[in-house]
């Protein structure tokens, strides 16, 4: 895109960088890309990890820094980042706000749950989502799977899908084609029960018959009850000594876990596109996940890895199995993962994405 004598001006409605999760990491992409160059973007941050009383201060704050927002620098678009549950209503005076002030709104959905938050949730509160999604100009899903799904909601014609992205490391694909099999499998990402964690000590039980030096890196965080209850699991199991618990990773340590490991395994039973998984297949790494949300359409059976039935225990071991101990399935789904995100799930195409949206919405308005 062209700069010309104007620049549209854009609100991104944002988490603190250092957030846990994959709306940080799909919007900490953005910082310092492209669309800064073509865009004026005005971050707003509207969460932070923490205790009750930090996140509450935290979106106060943020309320108080979009109105002066609104006011004094009078943006073209807002572009809302939210999720299902207490995001939801944390972004509620986001959006009534920006309809006050009469700016179309791009509300990208990066939920999960769907049946918790609306299929099941009582008529007061699905009337209250209809309303509240019913204010923005457009949604944004993560998957053709979660544009049909949002469609409950809104009409199809009000929802662009815009799938995650992944980074390309073909330096550590490289070396992966030419390193020998460690036998580490690594899952990034919440540790607890939406993810899958709960079957993974059952999984290392099945893959340790076969596999006895197997070792699976669980780098991420949960809460304190999850977390105990996932290595007491372990140790119930007997594979304690194979399972090893990082905590969360950034930067250069997760860089290095990306490039150690042979397999990411994410066993969820909720998912939009995630972008662990688009993380893993840019460093070149075959992928056991599950067949939920948009996995399926970048997980391939028998091509890059496979997808499993949501709590599938035996298949996701037997799975698991088949690739570790093969060296030529190994290579050969390491290169098509990382071709696969090559082709259709580049940053660069995410990016002209999103801008051909803003265009299309600042043109509207």
């Amino acid at each position: 895109m062209e700069k010309g004598v104007y620049m549209k001006s854009i609100c991104m409605i944002v988490q603190d960088p250092m957030v846990k999760g994959g709306i940080a990491a799909v919007v900490n992409g953005y910082r310092g890309s492209r669309l800064e160059k073509d865009y004026n973007i005005i971050y707003v941050e509207s969460y932070k990890d923490g205790d009750k009383l930090t996140k509450t201060l935290k979106a106060i704050s943020g309320y108080f820094h979009f109105a002066k927002v609104l006011l004094i620098d009078k943006p073209d678009l807002i572009h809302i980042h939210s999720s299902f549950g207490p995001s939801f209503y944390r972004k509620m005076p986001f959006i009534y706000m920006a309809s006050w002030a009469k700016k179309p709104i791009i509300n990208h959905i990066h939920g999960a749950d769907f049946d918790e938050f609306y299929v099941n949730a009582s008529d007061k509160k699905q009337q209250q989502i209809r309303k509240v999604y019913g204010k923005c100009s457009v949604l944004i899903a993560l998957s053709d799977e979660w544009k049909e799904r949002l469609s409950q909601i809104v009409p199809a014609d009000k929802i662009t899908v815009i799938e995650n992205y992944s980074i390309l490391h073909e330096d550590a694909l490289m070396q992966r084609l030419n390193r020998p099999s460690n036998n580490t499998v690594l899952f990034l990402g919440e540790l607890g029960k939406r993810k899958g964690c709960y079957d993974i000590p059952a999984v290392v039980e099945e893959v340790v018959k076969q596999v006895s030096d197997v070792k699976f890196v669980l780098a991420g965080a949960g809460s304190a009850e999850d977390e105990v209850a996932i290595k007491k699991l372990c140790e119930e199991k007997g594979v304690a000594s194979h399972v090893e618990f990082p905590g969360w990773v950034r930067g250069e340590q997760k860089d290095k876990l990306l490039r150690e490991a042979d397999l990411f395994f994410l066993p969820s039973y909720n998912e939009g596109m995630p972008m662990s998984v688009l993380d893993a297949m840019g460093y070149g790494l075959p992928v056991v996940s599950t067949n939920v949300g948009g996995i399926p359409k970048i997980v391939h059976d028998e091509e890059n890895g496979y997808c499993c039935g949501p709590s599938c225990v035996n298949q996701m071991a037997e799975s698991i199995i088949n690739i570790i101990t093969n060296d030529e399935k190994r290579i050969e789904y390491s290169k098509a993962s990382f071709s696969i995100v090559e082709d259709k799930y580049s940053f660069k195409s995410h990016v002209k994405k999103i801008e051909n949206l803003y265009m299309t919405e600042t043109y509207k308005s």
